[in-house]
């Protein structure tokens, strides 16, 4: 029942070299943009405008992804000799999804200030759907042999071959470990089923379905971390990710707090005040429209009559 890890994680098509974490980080982008888009359109915003919003909060996440990873690695890129233009080289893998959070945060709030939606219903929104891209983006890891967790005799454990870099040193070439990318695979979807299930039976506004993923992520993710063997920075005998862990909990609950008690009714629209978007007014603009073109077409036929007629009554002269 051990878990093999795949013979290939990337393939060559032409001049290009496509890896398959890159490919599941892409379709868990895709999940998410999806199932946020649905979920917003339903609460009464624009169909279609979360792509106004991901436009800035994907590529800012992806920076902030990079740059938190190269800061909590520090010797893996600055060293004497070091090539620092490593540090960009984001397809050798290295992507932090708490430096995405908080990247991807500043470019939603970018996003939101333009489109006229609330940041918060944004967030609550985007919440199962981010979990849901986390899950899928966790396969990559499993692509990539990587952030795997202690040996375990377990008959679900993973298997890493001896030559992986990250293979502990002195441990027989059969050693299994956790598999903790499925582990969060199964963690994520489970959240994604616990926000949804308490939205029906609770009113998660005002950024608390936003609050219940951080509560959620931090407390799986602060125990995935503990049993991973990969290098990481530590701090107080911590791992820097697990402080981020525990801050995310903590933020989930404060946040959780702070907006139940400032918003005890129901959000209205996920529009700020004086820019909302009302469908009506967009069919009645088209509608309009329509009735402007058949009307030119009218006038242009009764112009077209009227040529015609004073054509035959004012034939040659005699």
């Amino acid at each position: 029942m051990s878990i093999p890890s795949p013979e290939w994680s990337y393939f060559d098509l032409g001049p290009f070299r496509i890896h398959a974490y890159a490919l599941c980080i892409l379709a868990g982008i895709v999940a998410a943009t999806i199932m946020t888009s649905m979920r917003l359109t339903r609460r009464g915003a624009e169909p279609g405008i979360v792509l106004d919003i991901i436009l800035w909060a994907v590529p800012l996440g992806i920076i902030g992804a990079r740059i938190y990873h190269v800061l909590t690695h520090p010797g893996d890129y600055f060293y004497p000799g070091a090539d620092l233009l490593r540090t960009l080289y984001i397809w050798e893998g290295g992507n932090a999804i708490f430096g995405a959070l908080l990247g991807g945060a500043v470019g939603a709030y970018i996003g939101c200030r333009m489109t006229g939606i609330r940041f918060w219903s944004f967030a609550d929104a985007l919440a199962p759907g981010l979990l849901l891209a986390q899950a899928m983006g966790r396969l990559g890891n499993w692509f990539n042999a990587e952030l795997f967790g202690l040996p375990t005799t377990l008959p679900w454990g993973l298997e890493i071959p001896q030559s992986n870099p990250a293979f502990p040193v002195g441990l027989p070439a059969d050693t299994l470990f956790h598999p903790t990318f499925l582990y969060e695979i199964i963690w994520n979807l489970a959240g994604v089923a616990v926000i949804l299930l308490l939205e029906r039976k609770l009113t998660l506004r005002w950024g608390k379905a936003f609050a219940v993923y951080l509560i959620w992520y931090g407390l799986g993710r602060s125990f995935f971390e503990a049993i991973r063997v990969d290098p990481s920075e530590m701090f107080l005998g911590v791992r820097t990710n697990i402080w981020a862990a525990w801050a995310a909990v903590i933020v989930g609950i404060v946040l959780f707090i702070v907006q139940s008690r400032r918003h005890t009714g129901v959000e209205i629209s996920p529009y700020q005040p004086g820019r909302e978007w009302n469908a009506d007014d967009a069919d009645i603009e088209s509608d309009n429209a329509d009735s402007e073109e058949d009307d030119n077409g009218d006038g242009a036929a009764a112009i077209q009559k009227s040529v015609a007629a004073a054509t035959s009554t004012n034939g040659p002269s005699s």
